[in-house]
């Protein structure tokens, strides 16, 4: 399965997204992630708390969705709720959708330990969510059964 995490700036929760389903996953999902107005630059506690994590950081960047229509994903998901919103490139109508809201930890305002603790938790969210998928059991080249399977688990799909 290939999948791609947007979200807009694709600075934080995508990045985090995509470095924690190629960890986890171990080449059973192909990871990428990009951004509709991507900043450029990986948010550094993204990288810190990741490297917490035991998770590889290598080859993360932000990067426009522009660049991913030869990936040619099976799944999209959109982390944060205004890229949910966007519209997006019509190659993507060749992917199923699905949309995690997750919070920005990289936006709260507060001690250390309350901005790592938030990092951690939406770690910890993510990596649920991606075992989920990893024991999928769907064909993803059978639309039908995939979509049904990413609704068995309680994901919203377009």
């Amino acid at each position: 399965m290939k999948i791609l995490y947007i979200c807009t700036h694709n600075r934080c929760r995508s990045i985090l997204s995509e470095a924690i389903t190629n960890h986890i996953s171990a080449g059973k999902i192909v990871a990428k992630s990009a951004g509709s107005q991507p900043v450029g630059e990986v948010h550094p506690l993204s990288i810190k708390y990741l490297q917490d994590a035991g998770i590889s950081t290598e080859g993360l960047q932000s990067q426009s969705w522009d660049e991913f229509e030869q990936f040619a994903p099976d799944l999209v998901v959109t982390v944060c709720d205004f890229a949910a919103g966007e519209t997006c490139p019509m190659w993507f109508g060749k992917s199923l959708k699905v949309h995690w809201g997750l919070a920005d930890p990289s936006k709260l305002q507060g001690t250390e330990e309350q901005i790592a603790d938030a990092f951690r938790a939406t770690i910890e969210q993510i990596k649920q969510r991606v075992e989920q998928l990893v024991n999928l059991g769907a064909d993803v080249k059978d639309k039908v059964a995939f979509r049904t399977a990413l609704a068995n688990l309680g994901v919203f799909c377009e």
